[in-house]
C-alpha cells in the first residue's frame, strides 16, 4: 500500500484534463479548507472529488462497477480490509458533508466513468453552468441591492 499514490493519481489527472477543455482550471488541494478536496474550482465554489472504485467502494453504491472487488484473503486478512474500506466510505461522507456545510458543491467521479471521458466531460459541463448562472443571479442581486441603496440618497 506504500507505492499507492495519493496525489495526481492518474484519474485526477485525467479530470483536471477534462476541466482544462471545458475552459476552467482548477486548483489542486488548496490551502484554508478544513478538508482537502482533489481537485477545486474556487471562483465558483465546486469541490471535485475523484475516487479509485477500489478503495472508496463504489460496488458498494452502484453495484455495476466491474473493478471493485474485495480480497479473500492474503497476510492482513478480510476482516482488515472490510474495516480499511468502512472506514473510507465514511471518511468520504465527513468530508463531502462538511464542504457542503461551507456552501460548496461536491461532484463524485468515479475511476471506472472515466472509461466515458464525453459523459464525464458533459456532466462536468452542466455542474459548471449550473453554478456560473447562480453566481450572475446572486452577483446582479448584489449590484441592484447597491443600486437600490443609493437610489434612496
Amino acid at each position: 500500500m506504500s507505492r499507492i499514490r495519493s496525489r495526481s493519481t492518474g484519474p485526477e489527472r485525467a479530470v483536471r484534463l477534462l476541466l482544462r477543455e471545458l475552459g476552467d482550471p482548477s486548483t489542486a488541494r488548496p490551502k484554508g479548507l478544513p478538508v482537502e478536496p482533489d481537485i477545486v474550482l474556487p471562483r465558483l465554489r465546486i469541490a471535485v472529488q475523484v475516487h479509485g472504485c477500489f478503495w472508496h467502494r463504489h460496488a458498494i453504491r452502484d453495484r455495476r462497477c466491474p473493478i471493485t472487488y474485495t480480497p479473500k484473503s492474503g497476510r492482513k486478512g478480510r476482516a482488515f480490509w472490510l474495516r480499511k474500506f468502512r472506514e473510507n466510505v465514511a471518511r468520504d461522507e465527513r468530508t463531502a458533508r462538511k464542504l457542503r456545510r461551507l456552501g460548496w458543491r461536491v461532484i463524485t467521479v468515479w475511476e471506472c466513468q472515466l472509461g466515458h471521458p464525453d459523459a464525464v466531460s458533459a456532466r462536468l459541463a452542466r455542474a459548471l453552468r449550473a453554478r456560473g448562472q447562480h453566481d450572475e443571479a446572486c452577483a446582479g442581486a448584489r449590484r441592484a441591492a447597491l443600486h437600490r441603496r443609493y437610489d434612496d440618497c
